[in-house]
């Protein structure tokens, strides 16, 4: 199986291992996110450019962007604090 081989490796398997819609949620807004943002908006004629789209988009950041160097949680939690003041 392929989890003996994680083991093997020292890889630690994040999935609690019962087989609940919670071992995907993270991946699966991930692929929602790429799919509506990126690969609807723009259709490829082939492999290669899909492939170069989608590296592009998920690497660089919109041009738009801000780019503050604080974490999400710090964002989120200074944005409570602005909005309570």
């Amino acid at each position: 199986m392929w989890t003996h081989y994680l083991e093997s490796e020292k890889i630690l398997i994040s999935m609690d291992g019962k087989g609940r819609a919670t071992d995907n949620t993270w991946i699966e807004r991930f692929w929602k996110t790429l799919k509506y943002d990126y690969i609807y908006l723009n259709p490829c004629d082939n492999g290669f450019e899909l492939f170069e789209g989608v590296q592009n988009h998920i690497i660089l950041p919109p041009e738009n962007a801000q780019t503050t160097g604080q974490t999400p949680n710090k964002r989120y939690d200074d944005s409570i604090k602005n909005h309570a003041a």
